[in-house]
């Protein structure tokens, strides 16, 4: 059916309800699991499951109406973008209550924690040692992902291919090493409100780092398969921004939380 505007009308699609659904089983699941209950990891892994299965038919439908079915017209394009810098805006405002809390608790220490930061007993990381590295090589992803994007503006797309690819592995490689960080970390997250702080913010990054590896993941096969053009490739463009936005995150918690916060 033709119309008269530029907008795009969905067709009638489960995965938002799906979608919903799936987000719910793995909070049940991981607090089920958390605490202990029978069958709570069980249901915490259908739960991821069901999640990353909403994510596979979702993006593949969106994928087919933008690429083959030529529906994201300039406007929608623009609603898009507008939809996605409000959704790390979003974001902004979820991590700034967690730096809220963290200076909330630092700046004046409570009496039961001996009036000290980071508290008495505890030893927080050396930042110029792990944390560090992980500092250079999020920075360095973001070279990286940034020169795909100026081959792909270039109509490089082997260079791109191989920018991209980079920084998906820096990606699975600093996720690797803040993994062998909390194995080795001094102190848990009951540890009082200073594990409670770091593993919420930083284990929260690192949630989105794995989201933002898969959606570079799939901008990457989509690559491969020539959905990109210099002249349309904004499923990379909302990629590498919300992969830029977890570059600045982490610079605010290498700074605060593991360089002022840790000495």
């Amino acid at each position: 059916m033709q119309y008269s505007h530029p907008f795009h009308l969905v067709n009638p699609s489960p995965w938002p309800l799906m979608s919903a659904f799936s987000v719910f089983v793995l909070v049940i699941g991981g607090t089920l699991s958390m605490h202990g209950y029978s069958k709570g990891v069980i249901t915490f892994m259908f739960g991821i499951f069901l999640v990353l299965s909403s994510m596979v038919f979702w993006w593949r439908d969106v994928v087919r109406e933008s690429t083959y079915e030529g529906h994201h017209t300039t406007v929608v394009k623009r609603g898009i973008r507008y939809g996605m810098l409000l959704f790390i805006a979003s974001e902004i405002m979820f991590f700034f209550a967690f730096f809220w809390g963290f200076f909330h608790s630092s700046l004046s220490p409570a009496i039961e924690i001996g009036a000290k930061w980071p508290p008495v007993g505890l030893q927080g990381f050396n930042p110029w040692e792990i944390p560090f590295l992980n500092t250079l090589i999020l920075l360095l992803s973001g070279a990286t992902l940034t020169w795909s994007h100026h081959s792909i503006l270039s109509d490089k797309k082997s260079d791109a291919l191989q920018g991209l690819l980079v920084t998906i592995l820096l990606a699975f490689l600093f996720t690797s090493i803040q993994a062998y960080e909390y194995i080795n970390a001094p102190f848990s997250i009951s540890d009082g409100i200073y594990g409670s702080t770091f593993y919420l913010a930083t284990g929260f990054h690192g949630l989105h780092v794995i989201i933002g590896t898969i959606f570079l993941i799939v901008c990457f096969f989509r690559m491969m398969s020539g959905h990109f053009s210099k002249q349309a490739h904004l499923g990379f463009e909302a990629a590498a921004w919300y992969w830029h936005f977890v570059d600045v995150v982490w610079l605010f918690l290498f700074i605060s939380i593991y360089w002022w916060g840790g000495a």
